[in-house]
């Protein structure tokens, strides 16, 4: 796969996105850790949880890959619409429908979760500031990378089944992003791949815990 850009000119697109933004990377983040603390309630607020990760594709979609990064990938303009759509997805499935559980539980599919909230939050910036992507040429939670992993490790925490189409888009994400990643040397998305093996396979081969309501 040929990319039509250069790691100068991607890297130049988080700049201008991150200065343009600012300080909403703040905001991302509050909305990450807000996200997780609710998993430790009841079911109640599996609906807002469902509701920022609608907010998080939809954002990612709309402003990073439409306005941002079609600039210098034409291809951008489907990704938007893809992104949109699995937020759109997570707001009816999960806020409307109630469909999705979210309640932590300590087993290993709640602590591989835990692994992946982490990275995609934490682990990621700073790894990527280890490795030379200093920010504001860098990638910033609310990017696709970042909230594609932190996406899996909120699904690794359901009670019940997910559909199969929630997981097509962060599935397929998690391999188209890493290899254009892995072209430009942006070393941190190793975990995106990770992410997207793991959790596709815990969580289309898990059933449905014995408490789980779907309606």
């Amino acid at each position: 796969m040929t990319l039509p850009f250069t790691l100068e000119q991607f890297l130049g697109v988080f700049a201008a996105y991150n200065r343009s933004i600012w300080p909403i990377q703040v905001l991302l983040n509050a909305l990450g850790i807000l996200a997780i603390l609710l998993c430790f309630r009841s079911i109640v607020p599996s609906r807002s949880v469902s509701a920022i990760l609608a907010v998080l594709w939809i954002w990612t979609g709309t402003v990073y890959h439409l306005l941002f990064f079609s600039s210098i990938n034409p291809a951008a303009f489907l990704f938007g619409g893809l992104f949109i759509v699995q937020g759109a997805l997570f707001f009816t499935i999960g806020v409307v429908k109630q469909r999705i559980l979210f309640d932590f539980q300590r087993t290993l599919r709640g602590f591989i979760g835990v692994v992946l909230l982490l990275y995609g939050l934490l682990v990621y910036p700073i790894l990527g500031y280890v490795l030379g992507h200093v920010y504001p040429y860098s990638p910033t939670f609310g990017a696709p990378c970042s909230t594609t992993i932190f996406t899996f490790g909120l699904l690794l925490w359901t009670t019940n089944r997910e559909r199969w189409y929630l997981l097509v888009l962060p599935g397929l994400w998690s391999v188209v992003g890493f290899i254009a990643a892995l072209k430009l040397g942006i070393q941190e998305d190793i975990g995106l791949l990770v992410a997207g093996i793991a959790g596709t396979i815990l969580l289309s081969t898990r059933r449905d815990s014995p408490t789980a309501r779907l309606d």
